[in-house]
């Protein structure tokens, strides 16, 4: 695959990344952002690297497994290494392959997929997803699961930081789907809120997202769809 963006372009984007952030009311210091490499070659990765940006976002179980010793044989010494984020839906027979380099698990949905992260990561930091749109397409557990699974992933000695949320596929005002989140996360004491993408950014960050995962307009289906 040809990669045509430049470094000049990863400056740029992130520039405008940082005003879009600014201007709904977000801050640097408080929003983080995950560039998301599927789908993109190492170069992605190592131009995303070159400006700062060490969230890493990857969909795919086999992806991630090929790429991560690539950017990391490829970087020089002392630069800063990426934090490796799984974003994409995860079956359990495919955690045990990334289990050591993914830093953030993002899509933990179930009981039985925390277990598995638990006996082959354990203390693995990891975010609840929750479908708060109600589209019966998406992964995420339903907001009232959250509680439950909150529980279950902290007794099996995971580290969970917080939620996240995929805004609505339809086209409808994301905002509401991003301020149930939010609060859900208030109500259970957790500080990450992992919501908006390139299309939301400025909704989510406005509702109190403390993530978001920035790629290209192709990032929402497979982003919710794939399977590690």
């Amino acid at each position: 695959m040809t990669f045509l963006m430049t470094a000049e372009d990863f400056r740029d984007r992130w520039q405008e990344l940082r005003d879009q952030i600014v201007s709904a009311g977000g801050s640097l210091d408080r929003v983080r952002v995950v560039a998301v490499t599927k789908t993109f070659p190492t170069e992605a990765a190592l131009l995303a690297l070159g400006v700062g940006l060490l969230d890493l976002g990857e969909n795919y179980g086999q992806e991630l497994e090929s790429k991560a010793p690539r950017v990391a044989a490829l970087l020089a010494e002392g630069e800063p290494s990426p934090r490796w984020h799984f974003i994409g839906g995860l079956q359990r027979n495919k955690v045990k392959r990334i289990a050591s380099l993914v830093a953030l698990w993002q899509t933990v949905d179930r009981v039985e997929v925390a277990g598995e992260i638990a006996s082959r990561a354990p203390g693995a930091a990891v975010l609840i997803q929750v479908n708060t749109t109600d589209e019966q397409q998406k992964s995420g557990c339903q907001p009232k699961a959250v509680a439950g699974l909150v529980d279950a992933a902290r007794t099996l000695g995971l580290d969970v930081r917080g939620l996240m949320t995929i805004g609505p596929t339809d086209g409808l005002d994301p905002r509401p789907a991003f301020a149930a989140l939010r609060a859900l996360a208030d109500r259970h004491g957790l500080v990450e809120c992992s919501m908006g993408m390139s299309s939301d950014i400025a909704a989510a960050v406005a509702e109190g997202s403390t993530m978001v995962r920035v790629g290209t307009h192709r990032e929402r289906s497979a982003h919710d769809d794939a399977r590690a």
